[in-house]
């Protein structure tokens, strides 16, 4: 298989190298996200908790905690450029690859090369199909699991904020005023 892999590399041409580290920033990225959205003590959510209560034990105010939001907003952004970045490149690498591979097809016409020594016809049509093939492949998964990392990331980002607004909400200042009435 790993033979197989290495003739698809060497096959698909000049925007292969480029292909293969866009894939693999992409999956370093989102592997990072996917860690820092968890629910674990590496997430972001983990954090903050321990930060808002680090605040809440200094008394500090509801400007000081949504800071606090800022920052951890700030920390769960990270990547995220880099993550849409390359889902758009890798479509129009694959393209490149495609147009270089049909340039060298008709190269191949032009010359009647059906058969030359950099494969001609069926290695310019090939090249064309696995870049794009290639291009789809780093592009499809990354723009799913980005749209899922980023639906976790709001819903996270929601309930961060839903903590700061409950805790310092007029009524938990002033304590539950309902309980110090009279049960006549």
């Amino acid at each position: 298989m790993l033979n197989r892999l290495v003739e698809l590399y060497y096959a698909g041409g000049f925007v292969m190298p480029p292909l293969l580290l866009g894939a693999a920033a992409l999956w370093f990225a989102m592997t990072y996200r996917v860690m820092l959205l968890s629910k674990g003590s590496f997430g972001a959510k983990f954090e903050f908790d321990r930060k808002l209560s680090e605040l809440i034990g200094l008394g500090k105010s509801k400007d000081d905690a949504y800071l606090l939001f800022s920052e951890e907003e700030d920390t769960l952004n990270k990547f995220k450029v880099l993550t849409r970045t390359v889902v758009m490149i890798a479509p129009l690498l694959g393209l490149l690859g495609t147009v270089s591979g049909m340039i060298e097809t008709f190269d191949s016409l032009a010359d009647m090369s059906l058969f030359s020594q950099s494969g001609g016809i069926a290695g310019g049509i090939s090249q064309a199909l696995i870049t794009t093939q290639m291009g789809l492949a780093v592009a499809i998964p990354g723009l799913i699991v980005g749209r899922l990392l980023e639906k976790r990331q709001s819903a996270l980002l929601n309930e961060m904020e839903e903590q700061i607004e409950n805790h310092w909400s007029p009524l938990a200042m002033t304590g539950d005023s309902h309980s110090g009435g009279s049960h006549a």
